[in-house]
């Protein structure tokens, strides 16, 4: 069954050249197209697509503020933020106003796909470039400048006491600082030389062993380790 997906950005040849490359891939399927948010909600209700992928900086309604206009409503599809802005505050609108990712433009093709996909079953994805972002807000609102969203809080509260990474395997250690570094799944199983399937088999491991749900928290407890 196909992912129906309507595409916002206020840039014409941006939504052109997504809805080639999206609707290249057998099981995603562009239904729309929208130019600001506000005609982005109007046609979700409309046509009831499974993700919107949504820039941020549209006029009229800008990404976030349609965001959290569709995920106030009852039913509503996934958001998969794609955008040319990267800056840790951005990261954490869209991820608190409900988005089910943040993906910046210069993400390679068949990560962008995956993306989509991921984001349509309500995986949280981000973009290296985001977690990266994330990670340096969070290290300086540890050191008590600035703060950070309830999102992460609990991976922060694990910094203290004994080392987190305790109960990984090498193996296992070794996938939570490639992830840490922000690599996709697809590139830690190449440098590490295994299958992706093997990679998403050990990450699953690794949540259940260090209680956390996300990329982002995984990440965090890593780094501040270092």
């Amino acid at each position: 069954m196909s992912i129906r997906v309507i595409i916002a950005d206020d840039e014409s040849l941006m939504r052109s050249g997504l809805r080639l490359l999206l609707g290249a891939a057998d099981d995603i399927d562009i239904i729309a197209e929208a130019a600001h948010g506000a005609e982005a909600i109007e046609l979700s209700r409309e046509l009831s697509p499974d993700l919107i992928l949504m820039d941020i900086r549209m006029p009229v309604m800008d990404g976030l503020e349609a965001t959290r206009t569709l995920m106030a409503q009852a039913s509503h599809p996934e958001v998969l933020i794609l955008t040319a802005f990267g800056t840790d505050e951005f990261v954490l609108q869209a991820l608190r106003s409900g988005a089910a990712g943040y993906i910046l433009k210069d993400t390679p093709p068949d990560e962008l796909i995956h993306a989509v996909r991921a984001a349509a079953n309500g995986t949280r994805t981000l973009s290296p470039g985001a977690v990266r972002s994330l990670l340096g807000r969070a290290t300086t609102s540890a050191a008590g400048e600035g703060s950070f969203g309830p999102t992460d809080a609990g991976a922060l509260q694990k910094l203290s006491g004994p080392d987190p990474l305790e109960p990984l395997t090498s193996r296992e250690r070794e996938i939570a600082e490639a992830v840490a570094k922000g690599l996709t799944n697809a590139q830690v199983a190449r440098a590490l030389f295994v299958s992706t399937a093997t990679v998403k088999t050990h990450l699953a491991r690794i949540f259940y062993k260090l209680d956390v749900s996300t990329r982002v928290q995984l990440a965090l407890l890593v780094n501040e380790r270092r």
